[in-house]
């Protein structure tokens, strides 16, 4: 019998996994320093100095939290909303650091703080961000996919 969501069941997936890895990837990165994640958020100068550290070190257990949900594929438009959100959260920074000549490392992937080339990375970082930005809402507006753990869980009807 044919999936009743068709193709977008297949591409669904290959979005929960994009997306998920790429929050697992940043998060895991972050983990093992967790101060540079804190140095990061400071560069951005966006924050008032006691919401940093709290952001900084809370970052990289959210990022990873999320990456793993959209794998196994559970709570898909509630965690896709969460993704959403963020990315267009560190879109604005970045932009916001790009227009105000601040030559940062996004601290995306680790790292942070200064960097000679970050204008150059800027419009790169921004189009990756409002790529996944587009997935994650295409999860939010369908969050019906192959092999995810919400249709075990909440065996629900078909739509």
């Amino acid at each position: 019998m044919a999936d009743p969501r068709g193709w977008w069941a297949w591409a669904g997936l290959v979005s929960r996994l994009v997306v998920g890895a790429v929050w697992v990837v940043a998060g895991a990165l972050k983990l093992p320093d967790p101060a540079l994640s804190v140095r990061a958020v400071r560069a951005y100068r966006l924050l008032p100095e006691a919401v940093v550290p709290v952001v900084g070190y809370g970052l990289p257990v959210l990022e990873v939290a999320i990456g793993l949900l959209l794998i196994i594929g559970l709570g898909i438009r509630v965690v896709a909303s969460v993704s959403a959100v963020l990315f267009l959260v560190f879109i604005v920074g970045i932009a916001s650091a790009w227009a105000r000549g601040l030559q940062i490392d996004c601290g995306c992937f680790g790292g942070g703080g200064f960097r000679a080339d970050a204008t150059a990375q800027y419009p790169w970082e921004i189009a990756r961000d409002v790529a996944l930005l587009a997935l994650s809402v295409a999860l939010v507006v369908r969050p019906r996919t192959a092999l995810a753990l919400d249709d075990r869980v909440l065996l629900r009807e078909e739509v």
